[in-house]
């Protein structure tokens, strides 16, 4: 199966979206053209030289540049075309790195995010070879955008003028048939602690190209300070470069709602319980695979890694990614007992038609898919059955509910795996989930957890510390908490009877616990912000519910609120498609439930969601802990 996503079934065209970004990385890799050719010249065919001499020589053009990519483009790259395109087109592909470039080729094209460690990486290359007496043309690509930043770097480097400098406008990256992301994963990071609101422009500008090809979306609810400056940042977008709606006909996306992270950080910190979920959390997702070792699918071939990937291709496993995992279990047991009996009925009689036969065959087809998922539902249920696994979801559980009586249990538990040295994203989940729903730790609990932080993991983590309570993610408690009324009145807490039957309701995919977000998008499709406007206060940031269309638009946001939902336009019948953007990043299991609403009977809505990055709370901390040893203060 292919990595890359078969989108045929997305609710928009998003085969489209990703056919121009192939087109446009196609588009750079042949405008790189050797000095002496003219601008006719195709790169796909022989460049003819003259030389001093007067004879003709036939240089072909194929291997004569080096595309030079950033480690984390790299993975996204893959998602949109495969790697053996690129090589057809001419392209020797390499890494960057701290490292000096190791090509022959006299064309060098830097394809990289506009980072300002990369640009040191780009200038130290350069150098490197100018040292060494190598002449190369050396070209660079921002993705999605040049920023000042990036370009002062290159200045104060004094490589600046021998680049060319251009764009690649890769704002938004298809995962799957109903999944894009931004491909933002500091995005939280630089906008909770360092400031840095970049990724928020980044977030609208991507929204208003979509505008361009889908239509400008006619409802919007925001919440949060990202997602109202991203909705404020469209409206002047639209103000700047309108999308000429006279030939577009009506909107395809019928509702956009956008929330910050900041104002559901209860979620990530729980442990994901579907399928996909645990995948994410004990193996790690990344770019449509898991990397896994061999011997876990089956393969005789220790400490080899293989890539498996995971998208709605693979037919069993979008049936069972959204399942809790006994559940998503005991389907891939059914799947393949099946397989076993029908092999069994046909070696055991010959009286078999043909079209049973052929039938027989066609079922076989899926075979490697319900092997994969075999092995990897076995990985995932011997780590999940462990007691340490139960013993983590247990805490995480009394920690959540509403009446919490057991709080030095929590405390006695959180101290036992800091002595323990358990990774330290572990150890601070469970800190920040205890301070979001406690609004902090008691004085005592927050020095004396903070002390024995530092003495077990080292000093070094004092920056990280200060950084999690300058977010307000670990801090100490000094007012009453808002999580018992926010819990009640939206319903968070559920008591699932028998975790291994099929869900009927949202709060399977955490045990019992329905997602904070996921209970704002509810109310956001169902009747806007204004019912709940009370309890939305409780929560960080401001609110909109804003009407916008073609001649609606004014410098100004024109907010109704509580009026959107009785707005829409009437689709004869046909479900209306919401945009749910998450930014700071959304966990696979928020995803999950919104596909299990729209799959409810009555549900007038598809769900298509946008995010910076899938992450779990460990991809969520891991670059706070990153730059916090970086000192980052």
């Amino acid at each position: 199966m292919a990595q890359i996503p078969n989108l045929d079934n997305s609710p928009l065209n998003l085969n489209a979206l990703r056919e121009q970004s192939r087109k446009d990385l196609l588009n750079i890799v042949e405008s790189v053209r050797c000095s002496s050719c003219t601008p006719r010249c195709d790169l796909l065919y022989s460049c003819w030289h003259s030389q001093e001499s007067e004879s003709l020589l036939v240089y072909q053009i194929r291997g004569n540049k080096c595309l030079v990519i950033d480690p984390k483009l790299a993975g996204t790259l893959s998602l949109v075309l495969q790697t053996s395109v690129l090589k057809e087109y001419g392209a020797e592909l390499r890494i960057l790195s701290a490292d000096p470039l190791q090509t022959g080729c006299s064309k060098v094209v830097y394809l990289v995010r506009s980072q300002p460690n990369y640009m040191k990486f780009v200038a130290d290359q350069m150098k490197n070879d100018e040292a060494k007496g190598l002449r190369r043309d050396y070209f660079l690509y921002f993705v999605p955008c040049r920023t000042i930043a990036c370009e002062k770097i290159l200045e104060e480097e004094k490589v600046h003028q021998k680049l060319t400098i251009g764009e690649y406008p890769l704002y938004l990256v298809p995962l799957d048939e109903d999944v894009l992301s931004f491909e933002l994963e500091y995005s939280l990071q630089e906008c909770l602690i360092e400031g840095d609101t970049s990724s928020v422009w980044h977030v609208a500008k991507a929204i208003h190209k979509l505008e361009f090809a889908f239509g400008v979306i006619p409802n919007i609810r925001a919440k949060g300070v990202a997602s109202t400056k991203a909705t404020e940042l469209l409206n002047n977008m639209q103000l700047e470069d309108p999308v000429n709606m006279d030939n577009m006909g009506m909107p395809e996306i019928d509702t956009l709602i956008l929330l910050d992270r900041e104002v559901d950080m209860v979620t990530p910190m729980c442990s994901q319980l579907t399928y996909e979920g645990l995948l994410d959390e004990l193996l790690e997702i990344h770019n449509g695979t898991v990397e896994v070792d061999a011997s876990i699918m089956g393969a005789q071939q220790d400490g080899k890694k293989v890539k498996v990937p995971l998208n709605s291709s693979d037919k069993l496993y979008k049936e069972i990614r959204d399942l809790n995992l006994p559940v998503a279990v005991q389907v891939v047991h059914q799947k393949a007992t099946s397989i076993q009996q029908d092999y069994a009925e046909v070696k055991s009689t010959n009286t078999q038609s043909v079209s049973e036969l052929k039938d027989f065959v066609k079922r076989l087809n899926s075979l490697p898919e319900i092997t994969r998922h075999v092995n990897l539902a076995q990985h995932l249920k011997s780590s999940a059955t462990k007691r340490s696994f139960f013993a983590l979801v247990e805490i995480e559980q009394i920690i959540r509910e509403v009446e919490n009586y057991e709080t030095p249990r929590c405390f006695e538990y959180i101290e036992d795996i800091i002595q323990k040295q358990e990774p330290i994203e572990t150890v601070l989940r469970l800190l920040v989930l205890f301070s979001l729903t406690n609004a902090g730790l008691p004085k005592k609990n927050f020095d004396y957890l903070r002390r024995e932080i530092l003495h077990s993991y080292g000093f070094e983590h004092m920056p990280l510390l200060y950084n999690l309570e300058k977010a307000g993610l670990v801090k100490r408690q000094e007012s009453r908490s808002n999580w018992v009324g926010i819990s009640r009145a939206l319903q968070l807490i559920i008591d699932i009877k028998d975790p291994e039957k099929p869900p009927d309701d949202i709060s399977y995919i955490f045990s019992g616990y329905v997602p904070l977000s996921i209970r704002l998008v509810q109310h956001a499709v169902r009747s806007g912000w204004q019912p709940i406007e009370e309890l939305l206060k409780l929560l960080p940031g401001p609110h909109l519910d804003l009407k916008r269309g073609v001649s609606t638009i004014s410098s100004s946001l024109e907010v109704f609120p509580g009026s959107v939902g009785q707005q829409s336009p009437d689709r004869g019948g046909l479900r209306s498609l919401v945009l749910v953007v998450f930014i700071g990043g959304v966990t696979s299991a928020e995803i999950a439930a919104l596909r299990f609403l729209s799959a409810q009977e009555g549900m007038g809505y598809d769900f298509l969601v946008a995010t910076t990055k899938v992450i779990t709370g460990n991809t969520l901390l891991r670059p706070i802990i990153a730059s916090s040893k970086e000192g980052t203060i």
